[in-house]
């Protein structure tokens, strides 16, 4: 595999589960598991909403109101898989032939 496929793929595979975190602990928090009076649970809440707001920013502004569901996560994920068989269908086609 193309040293440069394998990375672009790396990191849309970390970025998946960014967004599982960012989502799990959304969850944590709407169903007071966890607290954001907490430094860590706080800065940790930060990090991850700082990671992944400026991809879901936009798919909140194009989606319809749906009450209290937030399925731009969802959205997300779906278009991070697009994505990544993109990266491995055409990234299959390049060939790294040493010199």
């Amino acid at each position: 595999m193309n040293p440069i496929v394998w990375l672009l793929y790396n990191i849309a595979n970390a970025y998946f589960w960014v967004i599982l975190a960012a989502v799990v602990m959304s969850w944590l928090i709407a169903f007071n598991v966890v607290n954001l009076n907490n430094d860590f649970v706080r800065q940790v809440y930060r990090l991850l909403n700082r990671l992944t707001e400026p991809l879901l920013a936009p798919i909140r502004r194009l989606l319809p109101d749906l009450g209290g569901i937030d399925i731009s996560p969802v959205i997300l994920l779906f278009a991070l898989q697009f994505v990544q068989y993109l990266i491995v269908y055409y990234g299959s086609m390049l060939t790294y032939s040493a010199p």
